[in-house]
């Protein structure tokens, strides 16, 4: 039951995705079912174990992992937002998705959802050693892909960033953040870019965009997808917290380590 995104969405892709789950519990006459969400911020040591670097926005304090657990399935999302939850899930379908931390929550419990329908895998972030290999793998496919082009990446992720910068040459690739440590910075021969005012920029000047899946957190996919469209370009979401909304939507998604 995938969703073109290329249709009018209405409200944009949180309250598409919010139909969609709730015609998957409807289906299967599940809203009467007492499922309770159980949602936590994880310490990075939970999370993402202990890679080999420190500067990952986890591990510097930055952002967290938020953990949901629906029916035994776990699943996580990443925010800047952390909260405590606990509750229904008519509770969080309910919720106003005004916020980072409704959002957090209510991506995190959609993706522990699907996760325990057997709809999706790979919901839990990679460990240690992984996220260095997941970035690897992922300009690896990106250049085997589309050959060496202009990448734009939305969201610093030093791994995938310096494996892009070396795959691709950091002429080629364009960065936006919107961590004020980051912004106007040089990584990896790249100056990252602000991502309040120069992501439409880095998205039209660019032959390929990876986006961090935080976008669906934080508000700013649809605006994303939106500058995408126009021309329309190859994409992908890379990480966990786009899992069941890239399923849902039929988005193109990069994440290799995920775990089950």
């Amino acid at each position: 039951m995938k969703e073109n995104m290329n249709d009018e969405h209405r409200g944009g892709i949180l309250e598409t995705a919010r139909r969609m789950l709730r015609r998957i519990i409807e289906d299967r006459g599940l809203f009467d079912m007492p499922v309770s969400v159980l949602a936590k911020p994880l310490t990075p040591e939970e999370a993402i174990g202990n890679p080999g670097r420190r500067d990952f926005p986890i591990t510097v304090g930055k952002e967290r992992v938020i953990e949901a657990e629906v029916a035994g399935a776990k699943a996580h999302a990443f925010t800047d937002s952390p909260g405590e939850f606990v509750g229904t899930l008519k509770d969080v379908m309910a919720f106003s998705l005004g916020s980072n931390r409704e959002r957090a929550i209510f991506i995190a419990t959609l993706n522990s959802m699907l996760k325990s329908l057997g709809m999706i895998k790979g919901t839990l972030h990679c460990r240690d050693d992984e996220p260095e290999k997941c970035a690897g793998e992922i300009a690896s496919t990106l250049f085997q892909r589309h050959g060496r082009c202009r990448i734009g990446l939305i969201g610093m992720n030093p791994a995938i960033a310096e494996a892009l910068a070396k795959s691709f040459g950091p002429e080629n690739v364009l960065i936006t953040d919107l961590n004020p440590n980051n912004i106007n910075t040089v990584k990896f021969g790249v100056n990252v870019w602000d991502g309040r005012t120069q992501t439409e920029q880095l998205v039209l000047s660019s032959d390929v965009v990876l986006i961090t899946g935080t976008t669906l957190v934080n508000g700013t996919f649809d605006g994303i997808w939106r500058t995408l469209q126009d021309p329309e370009k190859p994409y992908y979401l890379y990480g966990v917290t786009g899992s069941g909304i890239c399923e849902l939507m039929g988005l193109n998604r990069q994440c290799p380590y995920g775990r089950a």
